[in-house]
């Protein structure tokens, strides 16, 4: 089957899970309970139920973003304003929820300072950034960067995501709005700002996500999405563009880095007939991606990287990933019809 007939012909199916025969032994099941998704070494079994709540009592909206905290917990961000955080343990127990004023949550980042953790928090709605603890009490909130003169009010400020280094400088990434990123220090104080909106290498568009790449400890650099651009952009941490790594048919969320890997959800398919045809995305250290759960095996011819699209019916807007220590992926999503996270369990 085409790539073109298989688009059409899933874009009929409404199932919560459709599969066809795909090259590499991308997916193999029994039962709806029983799919395995992924290729090469990243494989993973799908547990639909992980982290399923009452939702009279606990209901979300859109989940955004997930981390881990350092107790092992998993940390779910929700712009439900009945309780913004939830808090799990790895087996989807909720243990408790806080936060009800953040009707636009989007960006959720693990702080680490002096063994206390605190968290990063974007809301596009709110126009700002606020850190908080791991218990809801806020440190600080930062606005719009008024005094750099990119923005002309605050509302043209919707930042979707930070990063944050050893030393507890951290950025913010403004996807939904002017396309900067802003450098601040570990007092909120800024002390950089670069990119816009724009088509050129040190620009945007759909600067939605942006990470610390720490793995080559002589070399740290910042990972940024241009979502739109199918793109994801490297910069050194004075903000000078460096390279950039395309994923063509993939509007990539925010880069996560586990060990030597770099993971991400896929909101979308690029030329897809259905909105809901996101998937998963894992690159090694190279930079080469390595498997992509929910979609095509990945292939290169004349290095560079064939376009990848979904294959299984599987992900609703996939907007984050969070990987345990276990090396299980928790994938929060957008726009899915208010479901809890989907858990990947590792094979």
């Amino acid at each position: 089957m085409s790539r073109r007939q298989f688009l059409k012909q899933s874009s009929l199916f409404s199932i919560g899970i459709l599969a066809y025969p795909m090259c590499g032994n991308a997916l193999q099941f029994s039962s709806k309970n029983d799919v395995i998704i992924g290729h090469n070494s990243h494989r993973y079994k799908v547990d639909m139920n992980w982290g399923n709540l009452d939702v009279l009592k606990t209901p979300v909206k859109d989940c955004h973003e997930m981390v881990q905290d350092s107790k092992g917990r998993i940390v779910l961000l929700t712009n439900h304003t009945k309780n913004n955080i939830i808090i799990y343990d790895k087996s989807g127990k909720l243990i408790k929820t806080w936060g009800t004023k953040f009707p636009g949550g989007h960006g959720l980042t693990l702080v680490k300072e002096n063994g206390e953790d605190f968290l990063l928090i974007t809301d596009y709605e709110r126009h700002q950034v606020i850190k908080t603890t791991i218990d809801g009490k806020v440190v600080f909130e930062i606005d719009y960067p008024a005094d750099t003169g990119k923005y002309n009010s605050r509302e043209e400020f919707k930042p979707t995501e930070t990063t944050i280094l050893e030393n507890g400088d951290f950025y913010v990434a403004d996807g939904y709005g002017n396309q900067y990123i802003t450098h601040y220090n570990h007092k909120g104080e800024l002390l950089n700002i670069f990119g816009g909106r724009g088509k050129e290498n040190g620009q945007f568009l759909n600067a939605h996500g942006i990470c610390y790449d720490n793995r080559d400890k002589k070399n740290s650099s910042l990972l940024i999405s241009a979502r739109e651009m199918n793109v994801l952009k490297r910069f050194d941490l004075k903000g000078n563009y460096l390279e950039s790594i395309p994923v063509p048919g993939a509007l990539i969320c925010r880069p996560v880095i586990h060990k030597n890997d770099i993971y991400f959800a896929v909101l979308k398919s690029k030329n897809a007939p259905n909105s809901d045809s996101g998937f998963l995305l894992i690159m090694n250290e190279k930079n080469e991606v390595v498997s992509c759960p929910g979609a095509t095996l990945p292939e290169y011819k004349n290095n560079a990287l064939e376009e990848l699209y979904q294959t299984v019916r599987l992900f609703q807007h996939p907007h984050d990933v969070c990987i345990d220590d276990d090396e299980n992926i928790y994938v929060a999503q957008w726009n899915s019809g208010q479901t809890y996270p989907i858990k990947l369990t590792r094979v």
